[in-house]
């Protein structure tokens, strides 16, 4: 099989999931797409997004923003930045976890749902800060250093 039969069966499998979509209401926009980052270990990271149905979170409805995640080792920081448009900063609520950050926005129609992974990026929970103008949500985190804890032990 060559590159090109690959790059086709792709977008046979794209093109009938927004062909499925026509059953879901009806008039509202499609909007998808991947991210392509590199994590912390220097490997590229792949992340789909978007209103597609295999882009929603499992049990629940809303749409999966475009969220990136930067990472600046000089500053001592890591930010969060999703698009999530038409809603207002009342309607969002952020959970800071361990291992990831859940975003949840609603306003009328526009439903927003994203868990997104730290990446192994350690994080001060505490230092959370968000703002949130014209559709851009920004979270911001202080970098805690990566718990280098652990046990010497003596050869006898």
């Amino acid at each position: 099989m060559t590159v090109f039969e690959d790059y086709d069966r792709l977008f046979q499998r794209l093109a009938r999931s927004f062909m499925d979509l026509e059953g879901r209401g009806g008039g509202e926009p499609i909007c998808c797409g991947y991210t392509l980052t590199v994590g912390p270990d220097g490997r590229p990271v792949v992340r789909e997004y978007g209103n597609a149905p295999h882009n929603t979170l499992p049990g629940s409805e809303g749409r999966q923003p475009p969220v990136d995640t930067l990472v600046d080792e000089k500053n001592g920081s890591v930010k969060l930045v999703a698009e999530i448009p038409g809603v207002e900063k009342d309607d969002i609520k952020i959970v800071a976890r361990d291992e990831y950050v859940e975003i949840k926005a609603e306003r009328g129609d526009k439903k927003y749902r994203a868990r997104v992974p730290l990446d192994g990026n350690s994080v001060d929970r505490d230092s959370a800060k968000a703002s949130y103008k014209n559709g851009i949500l920004e979270i911001s985190f202080d970098a805690s250093p990566a718990s280098e804890s652990g046990r010497t032990v003596e050869v006898a």
